[in-house]
C-alpha cells in the first residue's frame, strides 16, 4: 500500500515537470519585468535610523517614489519588495545613496535646494546637502546666482571640502572647463579693521588713555 503511494506521488510529480518543460524548457535568464523580487541591502546598524528617518519620514518617502514595500531588521538588513525590477532598483539605490560616505573630489548630481545671497544648497545624496559658494559656480564672474541656477535645477558638482563640523563645500566650476586664457582673479584684500572711519584714530586715542591709566 506505502509503494503503491509512492509510486503515485512520483508519477504525479513526473507529470507536473512534463506540463512544466512543455511551456518552458530552460529557465528565463531574466526575471520578468512584472515578476514580484526580494533585493537584500546591508546597511551598518548605527545608519538604520537615517533611512528610518524622524516619525519613519524618509522610509515612507522611499515608498511613496518607487512603489516598493521595505522592512528594516535590526542588525541592518533591509529587505525590499517590489513588483517591478525598476520600483525594487530605485529603492535599493535611493537607501544606498543615504549611507555612503561623501568623499572629498567625488563628483555628484543633484538638485539645487535652496538660493541665498552668498550661495546655492544641492542635495548631493538623499539627505546631504552641501554649498556651492558664489565664486565656486563658474570661471566667470557671476553678479547673481539667479542668473546661473534655479531651485529645483540639477546640478552636477565636485566635493571641494568638508570641515571639522562635516558641512561640505562643493564647485560647480570644478567640474567645468576652464576658459582659453583664463588668469586667476587675485584674492580680495582684508578690509582694514576699524568698522568705520577714524577707527585707527579712536584707538590710538583710547591707547593713549589706557596707557595714562597704567602710569
Amino acid at each position: 500500500m506505502t509503494r503503491d503511494v509512492f509510486n503515485l506521488a512520483r508519477e504525479a510529480r513526473m507529470t507536473i515537470l512534463e506540463t512544466i518543460e512543455s511551456a518552458i524548457s530552460t529557465p528565463r535568464e531574466e526575471l520578468s519585468e512584472y515578476a514580484p523580487r526580494i533585493l537584500t541591502v546591508n546597511i551598518p546598524v548605527e545608519r538604520i535610523g537615517e533611512v528610518i528617518g524622524p516619525g519613519g519620514k524618509m522610509i515612507r518617502s522611499i515608498v511613496e517614489r518607487t512603489g516598493a514595500k521595505i522592512d528594516i531588521e535590526e542588525d541592518g538588513t533591509v529587505y525590499i519588495t517590489s513588483t517591478s525590477a525598476q520600483g525594487g532598483d530605485a529603492a535599493a539605490k535611493i537607501i544606498n545613496d543615504m549611507v555612503r560616505d561623501v568623499e572629498i573630489d567625488e563628483v555628484y548630481t543633484g538638485p539645487v535646494t535652496r538660493i541665498l545671497n552668498f550661495g546655492a544648497f544641492v542635495e548631493i545624496l538623499p539627505g546631504r546637502e552641501g554649498l556651492i559658494r558664489i565664486s565656486d559656480i563658474d570661471w566667470n564672474y557671476v553678479p547673481s546666482i539667479e542668473e546661473v541656477l534655479e531651485v529645483g535645477e540639477e546640478v552636477t558638482v565636485k566635493v571641494s571640502e568638508i570641515d571639522d563640523q562635516g558641512r561640505i563645500n562643493l564647485s560647480r566650476k570644478a567640474v567645468l572647463p576652464k576658459p582659453e586664457g583664463y588668469v586667476e582673479r587675485p584674492p580680495r584684500e582684508d578690509r582694514p579693521r576699524g568698522g568705520r572711519p577714524g577707527g585707527d584714530r579712536d584707538r590710538g586715542r583710547g591707547g593713549d588713555r589706557d596707557r595714562g591709566r597704567g602710569r
